[in-house]
């Protein structure tokens, strides 16, 4: 494995799985709904975010944490996004986790109840998490 690499190759499984979230959304929501479509993306999001998940622990585990570099406004900007998504990741997992238990075991009320606050905070650490890499691995290397 090629620990360089990693943080793209992480960003990019957070990118699909965003576009699995999108398009399972879009299976359920739409006039006349695809169920089983809707299972496959959702499922494919799961599989993508936990590759994503291994691949950054196992970075973070050889590499450490990269700083950030002093840059004013942009880095202000920077913690704006990084701190909620910290946070927000750690309170997704369990809720990711009660939401596809609800799903599979049939009970569509609680699963329909908790992913309607699953779905916006998986969708926004799956997005910042893109753009997180974004400003660390390419526009603002030092």
């Amino acid at each position: 494995m090629n620990l360089p690499s990693l943080p793209t190759q992480n960003a990019f499984f957070n990118l699909l799985s965003t576009f699995c979230l999108i398009s399972g959304y879009y299976f359920i929501k739409k006039k006349e709904r695809n169920e089983k479509k809707h299972k496959i993306s959702m499922v494919m999001a799961l599989i993508f975010s936990t590759i994503f998940l291994i691949g950054y622990l196992f970075h973070h585990y050889h590499h450490g944490s990269t700083t950030f570099p002093e840059l004013g406004w942009i880095k202000t900007l920077y913690l704006v996004i990084l701190v909620p998504h910290i946070i927000l990741a750690a309170v997704m997992v369990p809720m990711i986790i009660m939401t596809f238990i609800y799903a599979f075991k049939g009970n569509l009320e609680k699963h329909k109840k908790i992913a309607k606050v699953t779905f916006p905070i998986w969708m926004y650490v799956s997005v910042t998490g893109v753009i997180i890499y974004l400003m660390v691995y390419q526009l603002f290397t030092v």
